[in-house]
């Protein structure tokens, strides 16, 4: 049995993994604001205690942030402000005295995606729709992160005097004065000020996808985070943004997208570390 832990930017989510398949899931809200990096972490080992039974083998953890793998030392997470250089995996291996693995969120999702398309020998990049905006990449059944734990930071791009983050997740929202969630719901009924946010919104993404493609070529891109959850709003301005922006349109004929909004690929890709 392994233990995945995801750190998102309003809840934490704790999952019992056996194989490819959660058996347990807990969900705590994340890191109370202001918070120390002693209190966080004491935390988060209260979460994993809550949580932890001797049949547990390894733990492994996903954090919105570049990491240096080999170490498990987390550098300036997003949304945690205490968090600028935390030992994690030193931490949390005295702590429990079990194997401590710990990568990008975007990276451990993309890694559980990979495992649910099963295609071994596929290149699939995992996008995550959330507060922030992270890209993950698995070529051969293997994460490529780079030598720093970066290759996925394409959403740091420079992008309509902004950063692509900026319009490819939860933000450009709220940059309209929307929050995510009521603007699914608005559309959802009909509201056309919300339709046309997710037809702009698609937009930016297709442009995304595009510097993806033109990036890592993949075979496979796999969506998820919450905005995810509101695809069928976006998809097809998405996919026109995409054909617009990419230059090879025989290539797009056998790309597969899909979607997996749900936290099961990001706990099952920790647990995979």
């Amino acid at each position: 049995m392994l233990l995945g832990i995801d750190i998102g930017g309003t809840t934490i989510t704790f999952g019992l993994v056996d194989g490819t398949s959660i058996v347990k899931r807990v969900r705590i809200p994340s890191f109370p604001a202001g918070a120390t990096l002693e209190e966080t972490l004491e935390y988060l080992s209260n979460g994993i205690s809550s949580v932890l039974t001797s049949q547990i083998e390894r733990i492994g953890v996903g954090v919105p942030t570049l990491v240096d793998v080999s170490r498990g030392i987390v550098y300036n997470a997003a949304n945690i402000l205490s968090w600028t250089e935390v030992h994690l995996k030193e931490y949390l291996e005295n702590r429990f005295s079990i194997p401590v693995s710990v990568n990008n969120d975007a990276n451990c999702f993309t890694l559980g995606a990979a495992a649910q398309v099963d295609r071994p020998e596929a290149t699939v990049v995992g996008i995550t729709l959330g507060t922030g905006t992270g890209v993950g990449i698995v070529t051969g059944g293997k994460l490529f992160c780079g030598d720093h734990c970066g290759a996925g930071e394409i959403c740091s791009l420079p992008y309509k005097g902004d950063i692509l983050e900026a319009f490819c997740s939860k933000q450009f929202f709220e940059s309209r004065g929307w929050n995510s969630k009521k603007a699914d719901e608005a559309a959802r009924s009909g509201d056309t000020q919300a339709l046309a946010l997710f037809e702009e919104f698609g937009f930016h993404l297709g442009y995304l996808l595009s510097v993806v493609m033109y990036a890592y070529d993949p075979s496979v891109i796999v969506l998820g985070g919450g905005v995810a959850n509101g695809h069928s709003l976006f998809y097809e301005s998405m996919i026109r943004s995409l054909r617009r922006h990419y230059g090879y349109p025989h290539v797009l004929e056998h790309l597969d997208i899909r979607i997996m909004a749900g936290e099961e690929a990001a706990l099952v890709g920790a647990s995979l570390l």
